[in-house]
């Protein structure tokens, strides 16, 4: 007897239903980005390592060294004269310098601050020529002549750095002066390949300046110190031999502090 029921044999096959996953596309965008991101940082930490590693090489023959102790004689244009150092003066006594900006010589008692110090306005040379005996650099421009993009320039190879300092410098005979104690270096452009090269033989070459390990901090507002946000004013150096000007170097005993 048929049963009045469907045999199994006899139903109809029930379609297969096929659950298909979807494509990840958003996790897949993410991991390509983040690789992508970490190719760029990878090859530009990899790019900015050749480039240091070519300037050190570059940088490597004005590097001081015992058999070495002054690369600068190699560098074109630099002027080397030596000076005594210890020679103090007071704030109220103007140095008769013979070169401007100095490069070394008689000075004030307090340095200007120079861990990478950019003034934005001159500055007493005096206190400036301290702070060269201390193994600093002393970057100097005409402010009529170096502007704009020439300044930033200047102002990267200072701003931060230990033992430089920055000032414009008025009535310079060149648009920039680089001095440090008893060198100088006199150029006409901000991209000139010899900054690097002078900053690299003479900034704490402790071959070519009296006091290593002198500080280059700020002294304080203390009687006689020097603040760095209050400098004194820059003043023209008087005429060597002129009445009441003391002289760059001399074996004659320094005036007395508040003489």
């Amino acid at each position: 007897m048929v049963s009045g029921k469907t045999s199994k044999a006899s139903r109809k096959a029930r379609p297969t239903v096929v659950v298909q996953k979807s494509t990840p596309w958003g996790l897949i965008a993410a991991v390509v980005v983040v690789a992508l991101f970490a190719g760029v940082v990878f090859g530009y930490a990899f790019m900015r390592n050749q480039e240091n590693q070519a300037q050190a090489e570059a940088m490597a023959p004005f590097t001081p060294t015992a058999e070495n102790q002054d690369p600068s004689t190699t560098i074109p244009g630099v002027q080397a004269q030596p000076f005594e150092g210890g020679l103090h003066v007071d704030r109220a006594t103007k140095v008769a310098y013979t070169h401007a900006p100095p490069m070394g010589g008689a000075h004030d008692y307090s340095w200007a601050s120079c861990n990478g110090v950019v003034y934005p306005q001159a500055i007493r040379s005096e206190t400036a020529v301290h702070s060269m005996e201390h193994g600093a650099v002393w970057v100097a421009y005409n402010p009529d002549q170096v502007t704009g993009d020439a300044l930033e320039t200047l102002r990267a190879k200072v701003d931060g750095q230990p033992y430089t300092l920055m000032s414009p410098f008025p009535g310079l005979d060149q648009p920039i002066s680089l001095q440090s104690w008893g060198h100088q270096l006199k150029l006409a452009d901000a991209d000139d390949p010899r900054i690097d090269q002078f900053i690299a033989a003479l900034r704490l070459n402790q071959f070519q300046y009296p006091e290593p390990g002198a500080s280059c901090n700020e002294i304080g507002p203390s009687e006689g110190g020097f603040q760095q946000d209050n400098p004194p004013p820059f003043e023209p150096a008087p005429a060597p031999g002129s009445p009441g000007a003391y002289p760059e170097t001399t074996g004659a005993p320094a005036p007395a502090a508040g003489s």
